[in-house]
């Protein structure tokens, strides 16, 4: 029996016994009182897969339908990836030669392969739910120089040549925005 229909970023998600999916449809015409939700949905939308939500609730990277057969991340790297219950590993972007931390970003194992295989910093947007090649639209690219997986395997390091800002609002960084105190000039604790 399905106990309620929420709606996630666009995506609404089906819960209840024997449930837990979710699909892409504009806003449904809610079926009435004992109606079958799950295949109600199935048939709003036909065209989108359903793919179950994890324990949190959250829409996990679907396998893109446009990549070719045999095309997947090296099996000895993606052995390696510790990724939390979405699937995603945070990469976190680095300008190469300065050093300077530019954002914070989540890659799957495909958002990983295709940065590896073009050399363009390909993501997945946790928000949008899809892959998203820096600077694509904005044109504030950043070419990749390197990436390395870090000792525990759960963060990957991508060292990368930044074109124009890296953080959304134009800052060159996600972290110029909002400095906080400096150590030991905050409040102290009480």
């Amino acid at each position: 029996m399905i106990q309620e229909m929420i709606q996630q970023r666009g995506r609404y998600a089906v819960r209840g016994e024997g449930s837990g999916h979710a699909f892409d449809a504009s806003p449904p015409a809610f079926p009435p009182p004992g109606a079958d939700l799950d295949r109600a949905a199935a048939s709003d939308s036909a065209s989108a897969p359903v793919r179950p939500l994890t324990e949190n609730g959250v829409m996990p990277p679907a396998p893109p339908a446009d990549r070719p057969a045999g095309s997947e991340l090296d099996p000895a790297i993606a052995g390696r990836l510790k990724r939390n219950a979405e699937g995603l590993v945070p990469a976190i972007a680095q300008q190469h030669d300065t050093g300077e931390v530019l954002m914070l970003a989540w890659m799957d194992d495909e958002a990983l392969r295709r940065t590896l295989s073009t050399g363009r910093a390909t993501y997945w947007s946790r928000s949008r739910g899809e892959y998203w090649v820096k600077g694509e639209t904005s044109g504030h690219a950043q070419q990749v120089r390197s990436v390395a997986l870090d000792c525990d395997g759960d963060t990957l390091l991508v060292r990368v040549d930044q074109v124009g800002a890296a953080c959304h609002t134009g800052d060159r960084t996600c972290f110029d925005a909002d400095p906080l105190a400096p150590v030991g000039e905050g409040t102290p604790p009480r």
